[in-house]
């Protein structure tokens, strides 16, 4: 077999709670390149052309752990990826208003202007709509309403939406909920969460405080790492390891939650309270990768959602998708290692 991968292995992942952002911070990942003879290189630090495989992960060498949107997107359009593992990370995903607004609960938003983001270039990076949309009818659903019993106002989004630097966006229809254009915004994360406190904005659905997780699923819940068919095919064991790393960090930041999420600070570019807020100490605890059947089943709600609302080009098999002996053999690996530190 021709050999379609360079000496490099690329890595991307999204600015959210991830355990191969924490391996990555620590050095772990370029550790584990080096030892395959391999470079390091990250999506995020190269030229426009090459970043953009973060959306369609049209790469070979590449992993990336991210969004559920831009994963299922690509596959769907036809993308040769693989699903490795996915995690559940709650990251404060909520509905806000204005400090002044009569809405007060979920049964509130019936009628109400709720801010949608406008498509972006693709569906891969449509997903802050997607997000939004999936956030208010999660809401809606709290009390009995759908999509239809309130109002939807397209916002502006970024044709093109950056995963890190200056030119990142991570609230979108703030400034029109402000103006008094929209009466509710869908907000996630650390650094929306920044936002609304800096405007005074108040919460009125805790999605996070829902005990139905399938009430909480969106594009980070599950969060999905993805790979390259090429280098799963050509360095099934670069791809274990790489995963060896995850789970090692996953380890340390549930040891060290203190330090960990001063990481996460830094990988989602928010203020500390936000961070203490948006990542506690039982957040960072379920970094892990898994591939548990719940999980699946709560993906596979995500893809139907997403294809019922233009996200996805076509339906495809999740099932078929998942590559589970990289996962099963870095657990086997770590639980090894382990035993043989004792």
């Amino acid at each position: 077999m021709t050999s379609t991968l360079t000496d490099t292995l690329w890595y991307t992942r999204c600015p959210v709670p991830t355990a191969s952002g924490i391996a990555h911070a620590r050095g772990w990942l370029a550790d584990a390149a080096v030892d395959a003879g391999l470079s390091l290189k990250v999506l995020q630090d190269s030229a426009p052309d090459v970043a953009a495989r973060h959306f369609d992960h049209d790469l070979p060498g590449l992993i990336r752990e991210g969004g559920n949107v831009p994963a299922l997107a690509a596959r769907a359009a036809g993308s040769p990826t693989r699903l490795l593992g996915l995690t559940w990370i709650d990251e404060a995903q909520a509905i806000v208003v204005r400090p002044d607004s009569a809405v007060a609960d979920a049964a509130d938003l019936r009628g109400a202007r709720l801010a949608l983001p406008t498509w972006a270039a693709d569906r891969a990076r449509s997903f802050p709509r997607a997000m939004a949309l999936h956030g208010f009818r999660n809401a809606l659903r709290l009390a009995g309403l759908d999509l239809s019993d309130a109002r939807l106002v397209e916002v502006p989004a970024q044709d093109d939406p950056r995963v890190v630097g200056a030119a990142r966006v991570t609230t979108w229809g703030v400034d029109r909920l402000l103006a008094g254009d929209v009466d509710a915004v869908y907000v996630k994360g650390a650094r929306a969460r920044d936002v609304a406190r800096e405007h005074g904005l108040r919460t009125v659905v805790d999605l996070d405080a829902t005990a139905d997780r399938a009430a909480r699923v969106n594009n980070g819940t599950p969060r999905p790492i993805t790979v390259h068919q090429a280098l799963l095919d050509e360095r099934p064991d670069l791809v274990t390891e790489f995963l060896v790393r995850s789970l090692r960090a996953a380890d340390w930041a549930t040891e060290h939650p203190g330090e960990a999420r001063s990481v996460l600070q830094r990988e989602t570019g928010s203020a500390a309270e936000g961070a203490a807020a948006a990542y506690p100490d039982h957040v960072i605890a379920g970094l892990h990768p898994s591939l548990a059947e719940d999980r699946i089943e709560l993906l596979a709600r995500q893809q139907q959602f997403l294809l019922a609302h233009g996200f996805l080009d076509a339906d495809f098999d999740l099932d078929s998708w998942v590559a589970a002996e990289p996962l099963t053999r870095a657990q086997q690996i770590v639980a090894q290692r382990a035993e043989v530190a004792r």
